[in-house]
């Protein structure tokens, strides 16, 4: 099976050695996103309402560009910086999901997520 490269211009760049995402068959694989603002690389909010919403458009970004919408994730992983943050990053989370089609999701607690983020989301999504 072969491999595409998946890369947004309205989502940040990756900044190592990894893709925004990769298609292989029907399933698109994105890289975990935190809140970084695609113009100016930086975070967009320092609250965890605001870096939800902050991944949740990136990733729409990344699965737009690989013709995907929001509705095709089948699965998601949040890593949190403090669990304590779970109803709050939720509620914004859902916004984004009907709850009968909603994706698969994990969530943890890490000890620590790049740049000092307070939340980081991946999904994978099958392509129709």
């Amino acid at each position: 099976m072969s491999k595409t490269i998946i890369l947004s211009n309205d989502a940040p760049k990756p900044v190592g050695p990894y893709n925004q995402a990769v298609r292989t068959g029907n399933l698109v694989f994105c890289a975990g996103q935190i809140a970084l603002d695609p113009a100016t690389g930086k975070f967009s909010a320092f609250d965890i309402t605001g870096q939800t919403n902050q991944i949740m458009k990136n990733i729409a970004a990344v699965l737009s560009e690989a013709g995907c919408k929001m509705e095709d994730i089948v699965k998601a992983t949040v890593f949190l910086k403090d669990m304590n943050d779970f109803t709050r990053m939720n509620e914004a989370y859902s916004a984004y999901f009907n709850n009968e089609t909603a994706p698969a999701r994990s969530t943890v607690q890490v000890a620590r997520l790049p740049l000092d983020a307070l939340v980081e989301i991946e999904v994978v999504a099958q392509t129709t």
